[in-house]
């Protein structure tokens, strides 16, 4: 049983991920704005009220935990900076607690090196480009701060999420390499949970799909 940091517990991939942590007996600190939002409760999960910018409510998600999931997003109303804002936040709080595991959470706009983009990719990331230029400056902004933290770091990118029940299968590889367009939270969920342990991808940034 491991002891894990969870922020964004209370959103449509987070919910699954804290889901599966809770199932497999991991104990869980979630960081939320309401804790009424929250779809589990258990023994082994201990809340935090708070916002991802309040650097001691962030402290207190992170001390005694041995990795961290920052799984939270920009919603309707959120700062422009906030996935950049709230990972620096959140990388200042794990070296003052002495946790170097971290996983993220982006979409495939954000490019990899290893990432082939076909022309349907292009298009997707031009739109986004065009309709939520934020949003992309945004998971660029928190890259940034991942590469120059010296943690253990994985970026998740997955394509289009759907709510269908998931496979128990995907295909983990690169943009536009062994990739589709879509894949299911609850199977992107899956994969999150191995990257508590896996470092198979630490400093790199996986594509995962149907």
């Amino acid at each position: 049983m491991s002891s894990i940091a969870l922020f964004g517990a209370t959103g449509k991939t987070g919910s699954r991920v804290l889901d599966r942590l809770l199932t497999e007996d991991h104990h869980v600190t979630a960081l939320v704005r309401d804790p009424s939002k929250l779809s589990a409760t258990s023994d082994n999960l201990t809340v935090v009220q708070g916002d991802i910018l309040d650097a001691d409510a962030v402290g207190r998600t992170i001390a005694g935990t041995q990795a961290v999931l920052a799984l939270f997003g920009q919603v309707k109303g959120s700062p422009k900076t906030l996935q950049t804002d709230g990972v620096r936040t959140i990388v200042a709080a794990m070296k003052s607690h002495g946790v170097s595991r971290l996983v993220t959470l982006s979409g495939g706009g954000l490019r990899a090196a290893q990432d082939q983009p076909g022309v349907p990719d292009r298009i997707i990331r031009g739109l986004l480009k065009l309709l939520s230029g934020h949003v992309l400056e945004d998971a660029e902004g928190h890259l940034d701060v991942l590469k120059g933290s010296g943690l253990d770091w994985t970026v998740v990118r997955g394509p289009r999420l759907t709510e269908k029940p998931g496979k128990g299968t995907y295909r983990v590889g690169w943009v536009g390499v062994n990739a589709s367009t879509q894949i299911s939270r609850d199977d992107l969920a899956d994969f999150i949970l191995t990257q508590i342990e896996d470092r198979t991808f630490v400093h790199q940034m996986p594509f995962v799909s149907d």
